[in-house]
């Protein structure tokens, strides 16, 4: 199918600027290269000319805007930090981070389109793969003629993977696999799914299912409230014979599928700044345009306090992705500090959103604003990619020894 179906006819184009220009209160602009710098300026203008604009749209009829999947490959969004050879960026982890963080400024569920194909999809056939997967799939990834999913979380498995039932039996030169996964974003688009099954001797492994096997089906999950201009769905796999040469070669057990996950929540770390700073941006403009009581809101003490507590919040959670970044260029960056970022930045951006809302008052529930769509967005993420309770246990248990899951 292509991915640039999307009939743009009825898109509704907003009325509403995207004045948006950023929010350094730490000058942490100085502690980044000319690249991130100019990574970050082209995603911005990307987002403001393409996102901005038809976002409050694609979320008020809960539809995925798949015309963007191009424009997602032709910014270097799909795999920032993945080799140019394979179809990637070549950049670092910090320019993969400020990328997610401008990509989640517009929204969320397109943060999420990008970082799944990178993160979920194309790091663990880059990192676990063959060359020959590599070159079979990665650049048709990275351009964004392939559109993948990760499949680890199952109906009754979630922040226990290990428990899954999806397995593998063999069958000669292939796999027979049987089950089922879900809250899968992308799934009824992708060409391809990178899944973790187990196989007869319960060890877990990844494969490599693409959309035309038979018995794969993806079936769309409807009637969210969140996320509603992200594409999600199931994956329901009923006797599938995927080929031995589809198995990734390079790992085994639940290293696999949880060194694709840290990727993911360092990029959600950096992704939640960016709603964040969309919140307070949209919060300080309208405190000096919203007039009570003879004078802006902005000059009362308790809006005063609302946007100093953000801005506060803003560049700690900036300050602790950009550390985070350079632990992560050094390949120092753990599981458990991963887990430190993105919990903390997820629910600060959650709260800035609440605090948001209140300042625009009864407009802060319109789409007029971008608040409440971030609000709803960030609901999400704050439980995806490992739960908010989960991530405070990992920390829990790094700094005890001690394990509070078993």
């Amino acid at each position: 199918m292509s991915h640039n179906d999307t009939n743009n006819s009825d898109v509704k184009i907003s009325s509403r600027t995207d004045h948006y220009e950023g929010h350094d209160y730490y000058n942490i602009d100085e502690l980044l290269t000319e690249d991130h710098l100019l990574a970050r300026d082209a995603v911005r203008a990307w987002v403001k000319q393409e996102v901005s604009p038809i976002i409050e749209h694609y979320s008020n009829k809960a539809a995925c805007p798949t015309h963007l999947f191009k424009g997602l490959a032709e910014i270097g969004a799909f795999g920032p930090s993945i080799p140019a050879k394979y179809g990637g960026g070549g950049m670092d982890e910090i320019a993969y981070g400020i990328i997610m963080q401008e990509l989640e400024r517009g929204d969320s569920g397109v943060r999420s389109m990008a970082s799944v194909q990178g993160s979920l999809v194309m790091f663990p056939i880059y990192r676990f793969g063959s060359e020959e997967q590599r070159m079979k799939y990665l650049p048709k990834l990275g351009s964004g003629e392939f559109i993948g999913c990760f499949g680890l979380t199952e109906p009754d498995h979630g922040s226990d993977p290990s428990s899954m039932v999806t397995n593998i039996k063999d069958d000669g030169d292939a796999y027979i696999l049987n089950g089922a996964k879900m809250w899968i974003t992308n799934s009824p688009l992708a060409d391809i799914a990178v899944v973790w099954a187990k196989d007869e001797e319960g060890i877990i492994r990844g494969l490599i299912v693409e959309k035309d096997m038979p018995g794969f089906s993806a079936p769309e999950i409807h009637g969210k409230w969140s996320l509603r201009a992200s594409i999600t769905g199931e994956l329901v796999f009923d006797n599938v014979r995927v080929p031995k040469a589809n198995v990734l070669p390079n790992v085994k057990g639940l290293k696999g599928p949880l060194s694709c996950l840290s990727k993911a929540r360092y990029g959600i770390a950096w992704g939640a700044i960016g709603a964040a700073l969309d919140c307070y941006d949209s919060a300080l403009r309208y405190s000096k345009e919203r007039v009570q009581f003879g004078k802006p809101i902005g000059g009362f003490q308790l809006t005063q306090k609302k946007l100093a507590e953000m801005i506060t919040e803003i560049t700690k959670a900036q300050l602790l992705a950009w550390r985070l970044g350079n632990l992560a260029n050094n390949e120092k960056a753990t599981p458990a500090q991963i887990s430190m970022a993105k919990r903390n930045n997820v629910h600060m951006a959650l709260e800035i959103a609440r605090e948001a809302r209140q300042i625009h008052g009864g407009m802060g529930i319109t789409n007029e604003y971008p608040v409440m769509r971030h609000m709803m967005n960030l609901e999400t993420v704050l439980t995806y990619e490992g739960t908010h309770d989960i991530h405070l246990l990992i920390t829990g248990m790094d700094v005890t020894g001690l394990n509070a899951f078993s």
